[in-house]
């Protein structure tokens, strides 16, 4: 039982968990109070440490930069590796598997243990790892490093447990997968090739056994020399020397001809009758020459395959091989069939593909159905057995990155309505023309967990597009997409400001506000403009009102540095209405300047829109005196007030979105009053040209991370916020110089970045300024932020970074809770703005709001982040918000529309209404719980020193509320509400680059998410108990199948073709008759999965049954090779006893002499 005192105005209390030992604040506005006399309030926190565990959920999206594909055809379940060491595993909706290589070395290739629940990856170290896939977590169990080879290419037969793996050298070892060793069997390239030859082959490109005798591998090399090695007597069948590099080759299924793909765009044919040379030579998009002469040399074709069916001619499917006058089409794959020749274009390079085919067996009929394609950037599969060879729809969500994400938001525990509707809505605008058959990868388990409940992710783009998620019980399924750019018209080349931005991202998404109850969606644009939608279910033909708000400083003000003035309810000295004209009459001023004029132009006509989320108002910053406006820094809406606010450096705007109009426009400096705690001394904004970037291009460059970490989010564009002038020393710059540079620097304002193309959360930077070094920073972050500076030289601006609509008390004196607004600045200041909503709907939308600052003011250090409010018994007081209507249904004249509102005021969740109620207000450095209203700091803790605060939100955990933040540093923190005791501090995710940065964000029931990649969505828990629950909802990769059986090949067909079975690999390549490998060939290393595995495997029946059903098998098959053993030791006694019968009658009779 926690207990604290409500104490008077103005007394200082010490905080039980004051970890930096700062002075505690209070209000400095207002003049104290009588006296109240104190008492005690008790709060039980029933949140300990034992309720908090972090750990990795799921990762949804593409793949970044992917490197290989492989395929298990009797699982049916799909790999794909990573650039960066990254394993992707792929079955049915629901199965999603991520694995991590710690090296974090590239991924060359992937093998499955085909029906064996196993995974052999090769990565670039030269590394071998086997993977265990018969657990919902996979894990390593061996490795193997090759310490003097480089490994290019592997190959493991069906139902083999040796891995043929060929290197640099052109030299091809043998792994057992079992104990993950080599064997002492090589096959040397000087061996492989004639000895006449005096070139290196080069490296092992392609290695696979031969159809017709698993004795026999075929080994190409990249210079165009193919080997068939005889596996028993170790020496070469044939060898073939070609005039072009290699790049794959692939067998027919009766092992009598395969085919080679070529660097000169060719396709050669070998028949193994005659080697001597190829059996055909075509050029698929060559064209003949009229004399008879080899076609015009190709792109190089980098993969074939040669697949068989039963009922028409094969398949021959390849990528690359256009020709060079192509050269600007895109990546395509080509379908040989017959006589028909299909050419599929790609939007992307392709990295690799695979034919799928009905049986995993070499050497019977393939039968393909499908082709499974990997891109850079995308993943299709191709149905073979329609002759418009369709694709399929892909159920995963691999299209997060369409466009470049550039900010994401998180709602669990959703209203469960919104998921169906969002559902219907999007359906309807689904592409058409996929095949009809069902998508092929299907393998795995999984079942919907018990403990669910609905839960969305949106994700804002580049070009303006808006994607809702899905996310319940850790799947991602796209519900709705919605385009803000149809809201302005397009910009035309040669027009104005249009010119300008027709090769840049305009609409780029830089922050979003969501209401599930209400429905009310608010984009934040990069461009200066907030645009308010409303969801209908009905389509409807309406004209979009658009606001214009004059939110720029201006050099002539000498005590304000916002040129706009205005009273509370007054509007027309600071905005425009649609219905009214500019005040000048052209958008230029007499100097060539833009002034008055918005960033983009909305569509002033009726606009038909569909159903879903429809544009209602749009409110933009205008350019002053040739400046851009800057970029908003926060937003936020209520539905219960009709209000809608945002904030940037230069100050706040409040917008009645019922009224369409601007309540309140003033600089931040106006809002303060008498109370502002500091002493200003006012300097032109203009004088500081310094440009930092917002969302800027996608690069690869990161800033070294001891800056990264050492600057504060207020310096940069952290979560959209735009450059804090406290943090870097205003430098008087030069006046404007005329000519070509002029009207480019003249877009750009203080702080304003510049549009960029492709911008995206996906790959952000931070903006240096060279001239200040790490000690001027930090002096100038100290003195920003300290709370006993009298006097700010630097600059005047200070931005607003996060806004918050409550009941709250706005003034000490105020008795009851009443609808508020709560301002956070740069500066660590907290203001508290009243609001005055009548009452009564008719007059709500007739009668003026009353809006004005209160004096109010709190102080923290470091810019504030996040507000929260509890009552005073520790729980959560969610905002008042109006319960959804659709805007566009049909009129019921017997029951009128009038708006519902739902209101979580403080005094109607505690029994006595006099004791107000508790708010919560993070910094990037610090958290406070203050007493309202008496405006009493409670409890404090400084969460960082050495770092500073990324996010924070106030969540729900385990029937309470927390405070949940993550730090520069890497650190996911967590703090009990009221009295902010750490519960949890890891160090869990460094902040590698601004992506994470800018895209991470919890919500409730513990969850968290980020964007891993510029493709994934990383999601995360801080719950224990969600932690224990994971394996619920995690699908099964392994499900026990039968292997197909193989077909009967006929008796005369097995005489005279040879029998494949009757290979032993053991009897060649096991120790006793191989030997040992040199052990500095390659090192054996252990996996840490080894025991976890048989956990894994050992739980449920399932498991035992498959382990068991394993172990016969094996059982069975080592007494069948015993059997063998002992017939052929039988034999072997029964031959020397023949031979030395022979002998003894050969000798009987001779002398000594005679021998």
């Amino acid at each position: 039982m926690k207990k604290f005192r409500k104490v008077l105005d103005g007394l200082t209390t010490s905080s039980p968990v004051n970890v930096g030992s700062a002075p505690v604040c209070s209000s400095t506005a207002g003049t104290p109070t009588a006296a109240v006399t104190p008492r005690e309030i008790e709060v039980q926190e029933t949140l300990v440490s034992e309720n908090f565990q972090i750990c990795k959920t799921v990762r949804h999206g593409f793949p970044y930069q992917p490197t290989a594909l492989a395929f298990d055809p009797v699982q049916k379940i799909l790999a794909i590796g990573s650039r960066s060491g990254g394993v992707r595993i792929l079955g049915r909706p629901g199965v999603d598997c991520f694995c991590q290589h710690e090296s974090g070395a590239a991924v060359l290739q992937l093998q499955f243990l085909i029906n064996e629940g196993a995974l052999v990856t090769a990565c670039a170290d030269d590394t071998l790892h086997l993977w265990n896939l018969r657990q919902k977590r996979p894990a390593i169990l061996h490795s193997l490093k090759f310490n003097r080879e480089r490994i290019t290419f592997c190959h493991l037969p069906f139902q083999s447990k040796w891995l043929y793996v060929g290197t640099e050298r052109g030299n091809t070892h043998i792994v057992n997968i079992e104990s993950f060793v080599l064997s002492g069997y090589v096959i040397m390239w000087n061996k492989a090739i004639e000895l006449s030859t005096k070139t290196h082959p080069g490296p092992v490109v392609h290695l696979s056994d031969s159809p017709k005798d698993e004795g026999r591998l075929l080994i190409g090399f990249e210079s165009g020399t193919v080997v068939q090695w005889d596996l028993r007597v170790k020496k070469a069948d044939f060898r073939i020397y070609y005039d072009e590099a290699i790049h794959s080759v692939s067998w027919h299924h009766e092992g009598k001809q395969f085919m080679c793909s070529h660097s000169d765009g060719s396709l050669t044919t070998w028949n193994l009758r005659n080697t001597s040379k190829p059996f055909q030579v075509t050029f698929p998009h060559g064209k003949a020459q009229r004399d008879g002469k080899k076609p015009e040399s190709c792109k190089p074709i980098l993969k074939v395959e040669y697949k068989t069916t039963r009922n028409s001619e094969p398949f021959v499917i390849f990528s690359g091989g256009l020709s060079y006058d192509k050269a600007s089409r895109r990546p395509t794959l080509t379908i040989m069939h017959g006589k028909s020749i299909t050419v599929l274009e790609m939007d992307h390079p392709i990295v690799d593909f695979l034919v799928l085919c009905e049986t995993p067996y070499p050497n019977e009929v393939q039968e393909p159905y499908a082709v499974a394609v990997l891109l850079e950037k995308d993943f299709i599969l191709v149905d073979l057995t329609q002759s418009s060879f369709p694709i399929f729809e892909n159920p995963y969500p691999m299209d997060i990155h369409e466009s470049p994400v550039t900010c994401t938001a998180y709602f669990a525990d959703c209203p469960p309505d919104i998921i169906p509707v969002l559902y219907s809505i999007g359906a309807k605008h689904k592409k058409q023309g996929y095949s009809h058959k069902e998508w092929p990868v299907s393998g795995g388990t999984w079942t919907l967990g018990a403990q669910t409940y609905p839960e969305i992710i949106i994700t804002g783009h580049a070009d303006g597009s808006i994607k809702f998620w899905d996310a319940t019980a850790i799947t991602l399924q796209m519900l709705y997409k919605l385009k803000t750019s149809k809201v302005f018209e397009k910009p035309k080349a040669g027009e104005g400001r249009g010119a300008e931005m027709v090769e840049e991202d305009p609409y780029a998404v830089q922050m979003v506000s969501w209401c599930p109850q209400s429905r009310l969606f608010c984009v934040v644009g990069i461009s200066a403009h907030v645009i308010l939608y409303r969801l209908s279910k009905h389509d409807a033909t309406t004209e979009i009102v658009s606001l214009e708000v004059r939110l720029q400083c201006d050099v002539e003000d000498v005590l304000s540095p916002c040129e706009a003035e205005s009273t509370p309810g007054l509007s027309d000295q600071s905005s425009h209405s649609p219905q009214q004209a500019p005040a000048s009459p052209g958008s230029v001023t007499p100097e060539g300047l833009r002034d008055s004029i918005p960033c983009l132009k909305v569509k002033n006509r009726p606009v038909r829109m569909p159903p879903g989320y429809q544009a209602e108002l749009v409110v933009q910053l205008l350019w002053v005196d040739g400046e851009p406006p800057q970029q908003i820094t926060s937003v936020d809406i209520n539905s219960a007030y009709g209000l809608l606010a945002l904030g940037n450096c230069n100050g706040l705007a409040v917008v009645d979105y019922l009224q369409k109009s601007i309540l309140l426009c003033m600089s931040t400096l106006e809002l303060y009053g008498s109370s502002d705690p500091y002493q200003r001394l006012t300097r032109s904004p203009r004088k500081n040209r310094q440009f930092t970037q917002g969302l800027t291009e996608l690069s690869d460059n990161q800033v070294p991370l001891e800056l990264e970490r050492s600057r504060s989010p207020t310096s940069d564009h952290v979560n959209g916020h735009c450059t804090s002038p406290t943090s870097q020393p205003c430098v008087a710059g030069k006046p404007r110089v005329p000519g070509p540079e002029g009207p480019r620097l003249s877009r750009r304002g203080p702080g304003r970045p510049p549009f960029r193309k492709a911008q995206s959360a996906a790959c952000m930077e931070i903006s240096l300024p060279v001239s200040h070094t790490e000690e001027s920073r930090e002096n100038s972050f100290s003195r920003s932020r300290s709370s006993s500076v009298s006097s700010i030289d630097r600059e005047t601006k200070e931005a607003v970074t996060t806004l918050r609509f409550m009941e709250s008390c706005a003034r000490k004196a105020d008795t009851a809770p009443a609808p508020s607004l709560w301002v956070g600045t740069s500066l660590g200041v907290v203001l508290v703005i009243g609001l005055s909503i009548p009452a009564d709907e008719e007059e709500r939308l007739d009668e003026p709001v009353a809006v004005a600052p209160s004096g109010t003011v709190l102080m923290l250090k470091g810019s504030v982040l996040t507000f929260g409010s509890l009552d005073c018994g520790g729980s959560l007081i969610p905002s008042p918000y109006e319960v959804w209507r659709d805007p566009h249904a049909p009129e019921d004249p017997d029951r009128p529309r009038k708006r519902k509102l739902v209101n979580f005021s403080p005094s109607s969740s505690q029994e006595v209404a006099g004791d107000g109620h508790l708010a919560v207000v993070c910094s990037e450095r610090q958290a406070k719980v203050f007493l309202m209203p008496a405006q009493t700091c409670l409890f404090v803790h400084n969460i960082t020193e050495s770092s500073f605060v990324l996010r924070s939100d106030v969540v729900s955990v385990c029937n309470s509320v927390c405070l949940a933040c993550f730090c520069a540093n890497g650190h996911v923190m967590t703090l009990s509400l009221p009295s902010l005791r750490p519960l949890l501090d890891v160090n869990y995710l460094p902040l590698t680059d601004m992506r994470i940065a800018r895209t991470f964000c919890f919500t409730n029931g513990g969850q968290a998410l980020y964007l891993s990649t510029p493709t994934e969505i990383q999601r995360i828990t801080y719950s224990q108990e969600m932690c224990d629950n994971l394996q619920e909802f995690l699908g099964e990769l392994f499900t026990p199948v039968e292997t197909p059986e193989a077909q009967n090949r006929g008796f005369l067909k097995g005489f005279f073709g040879g029998n494949a079975q009757t290979f032993d690999r053991e009897e060649l390549f096991g120790e006793a008759a191989a030997g040992k490998a040199s052990r500095s060939l390659a090192q054996h290393i252990p996996g840490p999965g080894g025991m976890e595995g048989m956990k894994a495997a050992a739980g449920g029946v399932v498991g035992d049954l498959a382990r068991a059903r394993i172990a016969l098998d094996e059982r069975g098959q080592r007494l069948g090779e015993l059997e063998e053993r002992t017939a052929l030791m039988m034999s072997s006694a029964e031959a020397f006893s023949k031979h030395a019968h022979e002998l003894m009658l050969k000798c009987k009779d001779k002398k000594w002499y005679q021998f």
